[in-house]
């Protein structure tokens, strides 16, 4: 019988963190035309079981909402930062991503020996040791715990932002560039939340003639 998911990925970390205490780093929303990235770092207690913990993209919104509160209450440190869409376009995508990282880990309660970071890129500004690791979402417990979070609390601020620009479907699409959400910045023009740097968003702001 195959290895329940969160077993798989703590299995995988025990192997990287032997007495060692690590933070586990994501980030959710860099792809959408609209929001802000969000990214969250989480220290994992030691043991615990945690049924259905796993890359945030493969599980549930109502799971990915009961592991958050879980993760909240029983891990050791919860932070995560959300970087806005005038500050994206500014600082592009990636900067952003990368900045909204260094403020999670840097903003910890618990201070980390080594920082997982999901995907190729070191966190600039952390001076603690680091270890990009590609799919580690998928890979290690404290990665898929930070995927949760950041993925929880950014899908939240996109229902708020439903609320306050109800014409854009936020709440649906969380953003990501889905035929009703380009059919709405076509018949309504991009609103404040809007990435302008993002096509087809930029098109939208260029001037005539």
């Amino acid at each position: 019988m195959p290895l329940p998911a969160w077993r798989r990925l703590a299995r995988s970390e025990a192997r990287l963190a032997r007495e060692t205490v690590v933070a586990g780093v994501d980030e959710a929303g860099r792809g959408p035309l609209a929001g802000p990235v969000v990214a969250a770092a989480v220290v994992m207690a030691p043991g615990g079981r945690w049924d259905g913990l796993d890359d945030s993209k493969q599980m549930t919104a109502e799971l990915r909402e009961e592991l958050f509160a879980r993760l909240c209450a029983e891990a050791r440190a919860v932070r995560w930062c959300a970087i806005g869409a005038r500050s994206i376009d500014r600082m592009n995508i990636r900067g952003a991503s990368l900045e909204a990282m260094r403020r999670a880990v840097t903003r910890l309660a618990v201070a980390p020996e080594l920082v997982l970071v999901d995907g190729i890129d070191r966190v600039p500004g952390v001076t603690l040791p680091q270890r990009p690791i590609v799919d580690g979402d998928a890979r290690l417990l404290s990665i898929a715990a930070a995927s949760v979070v950041a993925k929880v609390v950014r899908d939240r601020i996109m229902r708020h932002l439903d609320r306050v620009w109800p014409r854009y479907g936020f709440a649906r699409h969380k953003g990501y560039a889905t035929p009703e959400h380009l059919e709405a910045i076509e018949r309504h023009g991009p609103c404040a939340c809007h990435r302008y740097s993002f096509a087809p968003v930029c098109i939208q702001t260029l001037p005539l003639g």
